[in-house]
């Protein structure tokens, strides 16, 4: 590895404010004093700061020894409402609140970047270092976003990146495309006559209908999508009834679709909704469809993912920078920021063992040994897209 020498030498105090921001969790829209330690951090690098923006969102602008374009660096800031299991010194003091996903670490990567920075302006331009809150479901992104990010921080890059367990520690994978899916809920509720379960035709069974819309959603991906694109349907709750003997009056669906691009995102919806009425008319069923569109999908623009590709490479080795590994169906809300410019998120490799708790896992703890790689990749990936003349 070719990592900065001085990041390297700081890993001990990376890691303090990392454990220390593992330690007092906070979720989305709350995070205030998560918000405050960066902010106050910042301002000791000498780094102008703004805040405000999503609430709690955090901006650190710094300019280069040279003119040059703006871009943009970011991390989020929020933990998961789940309770941490660790039996560790900095496991969460806050209860039902843990940092499951790694954004303690992507915070302090930031911040190690933004410290070497602020002393090694070796580079051309301007560089927005973006603490964002909510990126877990509350699309703080999209937040800051609406509330005039980019006419504030008029940015001509965006660059994101997440911790991967699934990779080895130290190893990055770069996708030109898709890297995440879109991330849509809904909720189909269905209402008939309830009766005895012993005299079934004096009743309007909504709980036959439900099984069969489950079966029947199953053909929206296998049959109307093409097969070389990727979408899923996934059912993941049906509550109805409350006894042995009873049908009931209603039942609820709920779940979650996935697809990476609009067109298919457009034809689910479309065709859920013929499905769900053809069944109800067809049971004598009322029934609606609440459909609810998440986060869009996460798509990286290729000039931007061969620049990501290329400081990796600087820092790692070009045999340890994966260009053809799958995308994910998981989502993140960096899709806002890639839907309003070019641009490029990256994974991280994390692992330790193949068997190392993955993300959003109540045993999860950031791998403090990649702190240096990721600040350092950050460092780099600013001097190979704003180099000095």
């Amino acid at each position: 590895m070719a990592l900065i020498e001085d990041i390297c030498e700081w890993q001990t105090e990376l890691q303090g404010w990392r454990q220390h921001i593992h330690a007092h969790p906070e979720t989305a829209f709350e995070e205030v004093h998560t918000a405050a330690f960066v902010a106050e951090k910042l301002t000791s690098f000498g780094i102008d700061v703004h805040t405000g923006l999503a609430t709690t969102g955090v901006v650190g602008t710094l300019t280069g020894a040279e003119a040059g374009p703006e871009i943009v660096l970011r991390a989020d800031l929020d933990a998961l409402n789940m309770t941490e299991l660790n039996d560790i010194a900095h496991r969460s003091t806050h209860t039902g609140k843990m940092h499951a996903c790694g954004h303690d670490g992507h915070t302090v990567m930031l911040l190690g970047a933004a410290k070497y920075l602020a002393h090694n302006r070796d580079f051309a331009g301007t560089v927005h270092f973006v603490f964002q809150p909510a990126e877990e479901n509350e699309g703080g992104g999209r937040v800051m976003i609406e509330e005039g990010f980019f006419d504030q921080f008029p940015a001509a890059q965006v660059y994101g990146m997440h911790n991967w367990p699934a990779l080895p520690a130290g190893e990055f994978a770069v996708h030109s495309g898709p890297v995440m899916a879109s991330a849509d809920r809904f909720i189909i509720k269905l209402s008939g006559r309830g009766g005895h379960g012993a005299m079934p035709h004096q009743s309007r069974d909504p709980i036959v209908a439900a099984a069969q819309i489950v079966t029947a959603l199953q053909t929206v991906v296998s049959r109307n999508v093409a097969p070389v694109d990727s979408a899923v349907i996934s059912v993941t709750r049906i509550q109805a009834g409350e006894t042995f003997n009873v049908i009931p009056e209603t039942a609820e669906l709920w779940g979650t679709t996935r697809s990476f691009s609009e067109g298919v995102r457009a034809t689910i919806m479309d065709r859920m909704n013929q499905v769900v009425k053809g069944i109800g008319d067809a049971f004598s069923l009322d029934v609606s469809l609440d459909y609810r569109p998440g986060y869009p999908a996460t798509i990286n623009t290729a000039s931007e993912a061969n620049l990501a590709a290329t400081a990796a490479a600087e820092i790692v080795g070009t045999n340890r920078v994966h260009r053809g590994l799958p995308p994910t169906m998981g989502a993140e809300d960096f899709s806002y920021f890639l839907q309003e410019r070019p641009g490029c998120y990256v994974w991280l490799g994390s692992g330790t063992s193949d068997d190392c708790p993955g993300l959003h896992h109540p045993y999860f703890d950031f791998n403090d040994a990649v702190l240096p790689v990721g600040a350092s990749y950050w460092v780099q990936l600013v001097r190979t897209c704003l180099p000095i003349a």
